[in-house]
């Protein structure tokens, strides 16, 4: 089996089970706990949120732990605006993830915010003119995603992060998608709010983190023991928090030697669909985008369909968000773009993990093209 749906989920690595496993076994303990058995899992904490912050460029501080990237958004989101709601607008693009879209229509249902959304060109770049007359003494909060998790295309966060500081506007990106890819410096990035997801980096499922300006007040989604300096009640997953910031602190060390390789197998896989396939069309931006994300629409196919021939080859892939699966709807990021709802149906992305070798790149435009042929043979 070929896997190519990293962006859904990645294998956990196994120097992650391993950095894990004595806060599972001989330091079990509660981490507020004043003895020494809870003392040793207090440790463990605090070097994982060490390790998470020399990748992110911060103070340990400023890091909360949580239970994977969607939390770390709706806490960012809704911590944010809740704790300063100045306007009570909140700024975003049309094509963020659900966790964040959803979190903003939540504060509009109850809290009486505003959403609004800007809109991005066919390559999925966010207009920046849109996106800077938006940013209003009223605005509350900018939020835009580094990285695309359908498309791959990345956003011009450095540049969104300036527009924001000169409007004293909160800026918070989703970054799990670009973790392991790009930079996540924060003071680089300029940004006052970071979210990671532990599963897309080689951690087990549950675990995330969120990065949060000690400058910038945040109201807590949970309520209780005061754990993560107030910011996020409930006894901390020490196991979690070692296994997202080992996973983080890997891949970060691997980004210079992993990210040329697998941009030169994304590029000749994108350049081998298209050249063997005419009439398909590359979603995203054909360079601006995530290293190892290559997506596309075969106008004439069912997605699913090629989902299935795929598989049938050895391949296994996805038709976009894993968040929207079981969803007859087209996706709202294709629609977004631009394409139109019909061609959006056959859509289909190919994503894969630093692992990845050359010969199954090779193998999966192989089974690409034949299995697009063979769909549009049975198609009526």
């Amino acid at each position: 089996m070929i896997y190519l749906d990293a962006a859904a989920t990645a294998p956990v690595r196994q120097e992650v089970l391993e950095a894990m496993w004595p806060a599972l076994t001989q330091d079990f303990g509660n981490p507020s706990s004043h003895h020494t058995v809870g003392e040793a899992a207090g440790r463990a904490l605090e070097y994982a949120r060490r390790t998470a912050a020399q990748v992110l460029g911060c103070r340990p501080g400023e890091i909360v732990f949580t239970s994977g990237g969607t939390e770390a958004n709706n806490l960012a989101i809704k911590g944010l605006a809740l704790a300063s709601p100045r306007g009570k607008r909140i700024v975003a693009s049309a094509v963020e993830h659900p966790s964040v879209l959803e979190a903003v229509e939540y504060l509009e249902r109850l809290h009486g915010f505003t959403l609004v959304r800007v809109p991005v060109d066919p390559d999925g770049v966010v207009d920046l003119e849109v996106l800077a007359a938006e940013l209003t003494p009223e605005t509350t909060l900018c939020t835009v995603m580094y990285a695309n998790n359908e498309v791959g295309t990345i956003q011009p966060v450095e540049e969104i992060a300036r527009l924001c500081r000169e409007a004293k506007v909160p800026f918070h990106t989703d970054a799990v998608q670009a973790a392991g890819w790009l930079d996540l410096d924060v003071s680089r990035l300029g940004v006052d709010a970071l979210s990671i997801s532990g599963h897309k980096l080689g951690a087990p499922k549950g675990c995330g983190l969120l990065y949060v300006s000690g400058r910038r007040p945040l109201e807590p989604l949970v309520h209780g023991g005061g754990q993560e300096n107030g910011r996020r009640s409930g006894t901390e997953n020490v196991a979690g928090a070692v296994a997202v910031a080992t996973a983080l602190s890997l891949a970060e060390k691997e980004r210079a030697e992993t990210v040329p390789r697998v941009t030169g197998y994304r590029d000749y896989l994108i350049e081998q669909v298209l050249k063997a396939l005419p009439e398909a069309q590359l979603t995203g931006h054909r360079t601006g985008r995530l290293p190892a994300s290559a997506s596309f629409c075969f106008p004439g196919t069912s997605g699913e369909a090629v989902l299935l021939e795929l598989e049938r080859r050895g391949v296994v892939c996805s038709s976009g968000s894993a968040c929207a699966a079981g969803s007859d709807e087209p996706s709202a990021v294709l629609l977004a773009i631009g394409i139109d709802p019909a061609v959006a149906q056959t859509a289909v992305r190919l994503t894969f993990t630093a692992a990845v070798k050359e010969a199954e790149i090779a193998l999966a435009v192989r089974a690409v093209v034949s299995a697009v042929k063979d769909v549009r043979k049975l198609a009526p």
